[in-house]
């Protein structure tokens, strides 16, 4: 089960707050990268959750792999997962529809897919090989190698839930980290994905369905967030996508469960007046979920 963090929490409260993630037994921290939001830059925030605790995984929900030097990247994860005893979990994807933050990244919308096509195959062969020869439409390389090499898994997750991310999901992932969709939707997604892995040679494992599920503390969806999930689910419930209390989230979670799902990150859509004491409160809802 992993915590995530879209929020302001962005300033000297955020190492006590992967502390207390880690100390009640959370597996991992999940940080957003939003150029325009106040949450913090997601190669930082996990490089001071990789300071502050020992154990605790940690990964981006997601980072925006179009615009980037795919070497670069590679280079920067790498070290990350090394420093931290192969603590990272990476997670990409092409960034929100928003052409405010896509002007930062130099590349028209219609750019991003072909990027991250190219550009993840590229960065995995550069975590595992040395004298990598590439010449792509975008990069061109000849014997070039990468230090360190990671030392953990760096099995990569995208995330997504439009036919062509689906498609991309079952050609170039390890795992699936959708957001914003119901059980039901999810479940049939899951199986697109496997029979397009399957159909592509590849295999995904069974327990890299996950799911990235919001929830509030009150008993309603914040005006925005239900004109999000009207304009992406436009016939769901928004119950059935946004936990409603506590309470609601460990149902949710356990429907998403009945389905396949069995890798979870939730995401508090508003900033607590205690964090700590709301990891602790989350922690007595959903930990005793995990088998």
């Amino acid at each position: 089960m992993g915590l995530g963090t879209r929020t302001t929490l962005n300033d000297e409260r955020f190492a006590p707050f992967c502390q207390a993630t880690e100390r009640v037994g959370f597996d991992s921290l999940w940080v957003s990268e939003r150029l325009g939001g106040d949450c913090p830059d997601p190669v930082v925030a996990m490089a001071v959750a990789a300071g502050a605790t020992t154990k605790l995984k940690f990964g981006m929900s997601v980072m925006v792999l179009p615009g980037r030097n795919p070497v670069v990247t590679a280079k920067t994860l790498a070290s990350l997962d090394r420093i931290s005893g192969g603590r990272l979990l990476p997670a990409f994807g092409l960034g929100v529809a928003d052409p405010r933050e896509q002007q930062a990244f130099g590349l028209e919308r219609k750019e991003r897919g072909p990027w991250l096509e190219e550009a993840l195959p590229l960065i995995r062969r550069l975590w595992n090989e040395d004298g990598v020869t590439h010449e792509g439409e975008r990069f061109a390389y000849t014997d070039l190698t990468i230090r360190p090499k990671p030392v953990g898994r760096m099995e990569v997750w995208l995330g997504g839930a439009a036919p062509r991310e689906l498609d991309r999901v079952g050609r170039l992932a390890n795992g699936w980290l959708p957001s914003f969709t119901t059980p039901d939707i999810a479940a049939a997604d899951w199986r697109t994905v496997n029979e397009i892995a399957e159909a592509n040679d590849r295999h995904i494992d069974d327990d890299h369905f996950g799911m990235l599920i919001p929830y509030v503390r009150g008993d309603e969806v914040p005006d925005q967030m239900a004109e999000i999930i009207a304009k992406r689910r436009p016939d769901a419930d928004v119950r059935d996508v946004v936990a409603v209390g506590l309470d609601g989230l460990r149902v949710l979670i356990e429907r998403f469960v009945a389905v396949g799902a069995s890798k979870f990150v939730v995401v508090p859509a508003a900033d607590a007046d205690d964090w700590i004491a709301e990891v602790e409160d989350l922690a007595e809802t959903v930990l005793p979920l995990q088998t």
